[in-house]
């Protein structure tokens, strides 16, 4: 179903939200790289663009503060991220009206991010003082030894369009608590949202006072060769990249090449199994939700359904219904589910998909263009549902658009299977009222994502959980759980409180000989 829809002229309220949010003018004005709103197509400024030297210096910044930083105690460093939270707080329905603006999510998406980056800094503020080593038997008499954690230096972090600031703050709060710095390389899609958030924190970091030093983080803005140079620098000890599988084979090996550590996160052809017992009318709500939601474009959409065939007849016509009556127009407008691709690029990836799945064979509800007079440089689609007589062709690699592939299977194995047979797979789902079934999907020969849930879609991942687990690269691990351990350095401690230095058996060593 598609609303009535006029496209917004966007840039002068930009300008508001920016000069409210304390951006200074000549950060967003000026420059070459274009800033646009996929909600109508418009251009809403030039942003300056970082050059090599421009990013070596960053990082010199970064690097200086984060050796002043690391000699604060962390409960006090967790004080900085604290009133990160009041700033962003006091400026969540701006922050989340620009996330809107600027990355095409609906209202209460552009609100939820923001809410995601003071969740985790409540988070990280609790963090601040759990940074716990073991205490380790040791063979030795009269010895202690002991694992204790120190910052790591500073953190590179590239983050994509699709959640253009809750990425920097699942890195950066914990980086920041644990005695980093940040060099932060946003999406050249999604320049503004990050101008915005650097000026939050520059707020708080002025609010904590002398002990936070300019450059703990540090913005630097433009295209794969700012990031390359970031990935390339050797002051930056780790990276963490969100994005495609193909950035992450790209970025992987040449922080290999230095020894340098990362964290990618990239993409998801997400699966979900609908079992036999499944409630039907809690799969629909969950599918609608993790399928459409984000007009696709989420790390964690879901992307394949496999549907038991005693109950596939019984869903599909509901889940077409459900497709068809989808409100897909201006994100910024009440009762909207669906708002445009980023770009024409993801339309186009599109069609192809839809085209590689017909020549395979699919039958092909949806995924047509819509509202293309009305705004015919911005790119609103008809959600997708696909029925695949295999997994074959597209299903097989993830497209960043709402397309859902549906396919019929017998035997619970045989799901599992199809489920784990493709490579880019960051989260998972069955919905089932079997018990053995539910345990069997989460077991180790279960489903090989990093997050696998029972009877909620593969979307919707939490704070206090670490994200993430693309099978791909062995699981990239940011926000929650233990996850802060990969922004720090362990090192293991030996301490002789006695008068002896023991020896190997058998050897003798006299000092006064």
């Amino acid at each position: 179903m598609t609303t009535d829809f006029t496209a917004p002229r966007l840039a002068d309220e930009v300008a508001s939200l920016l000069d409210g949010l304390g951006v200074a003018r000549d950060a967003w004005t000026g420059g070459t790289l274009p800033a646009r709103s996929p909600i109508s197509g418009e251009e809403l400024s030039r942003v300056p663009e970082t050059d090599a030297a421009g990013v070596a210096a960053a990082v010199g910044r970064a690097h200086d503060a984060f050796v002043a930083w690391r000699r604060v105690p962390a409960p006090q460093r967790g004080e900085l991220v604290r009133l990160l939270g009041e700033e962003l707080r006091a400026h969540k329905a701006a922050l989340g009206r620009l996330v809107s603006i600027e990355a095409g999510k609906i209202a209460s998406e552009g609100l939820g991010e923001v809410q995601e980056m003071i969740d985790i800094c409540d988070f990280a503020v609790g963090l601040s003082r759990q940074l716990y080593g073991l205490t380790i038997a040791t063979e030795r008499a009269d010895h202690r030894m002991m694992e204790t954690w120190h910052p790591l230096g500073v953190v590179g972090i590239v983050s994509a369009f699709n959640f253009p600031v809750a990425v920097w703050s699942w890195n950066s709060a914990l980086a920041l608590v644990c005695g980093n710095a940040c060099v932060w390389k946003p999406s050249e899609k999604t320049p503004l949202t990050a101008l915005a958030v650097q000026a939050l924190f520059e707020r708080a970091r002025a609010r904590y006072g002398a002990a936070a030093p300019a450059g703990l983080s540090v913005v630097v803005q433009g295209g794969r060769e700012v990031g390359q140079a970031l990935v390339d620098d050797a002051r930056v000890p780790l990276v963490s990249a969100t994005g495609s599988t193909a950035m992450g084979r790209a970025v992987g090996p040449r922080l290999a090449a230095r020894f340098a550590r990362a964290i990618l996160e990239l993409g998801g052809n997400n699966a979900a199994i609908v079992a036999p017992s499944a409630d039907l009318d809690l799969v629909l709500r969950a599918i609608a939700f993790a399928a459409m939601g984000t007009a696709g474009q989420r790390c964690t959409t879901l992307r394949r359904l496999f549907v038991h065939d005693s109950v596939y007849d019984a869903l599909l016509p509901r889940l077409v219904r459900a497709y068809a009556g989808v409100a897909i127009g201006d994100p910024l407008q009440p009762g909207t589910l669906v708002g445009p691709l980023i770009d024409r690029a993801a339309w186009q990836g599109m069609q192809r998909a839809l085209d590689e799945a017909r020549a395979a064979g699919g039958r092909v509800h949806g995924g047509e263009r819509v509202h293309a007079a009305a705004a015919p440089d911005a790119y609103y689609v008809q959600p997708a549902l696909v029925e695949m007589p295999t997994q074959c062709g597209p299903m097989l690699h993830e497209t960043f658009a709402p397309i859902l592939y549906v396919v019929r299977y017998r035997d619970f194995d045989e799901a599992v299977a199809m489920h784990n047979a493709v490579g880019a797979g960051l989260s998972s789902s069955i919905f089932t009222t079997d018990l053995r079934e539910a345990e069997r999907f989460i077991a180790a020969d279960g489903s090989d994502c990093g997050i696998a849930n029972v009877n909620i879609g593969p979307s919707g991942a939490e704070i206090g959980g670490a994200f993430g687990g693309e099978k791909e690269t062995g699981g990239g691990r940011e926000a929650g759980s233990d996850s802060w351990k990969a922004y720090m350095r362990r090192a293991t401690n030996t301490i002789n409180y006695g008068r002896t230095l023991p020896l190997a058996q058998g050897v003798k060593f006299d000092v006064d000989a």
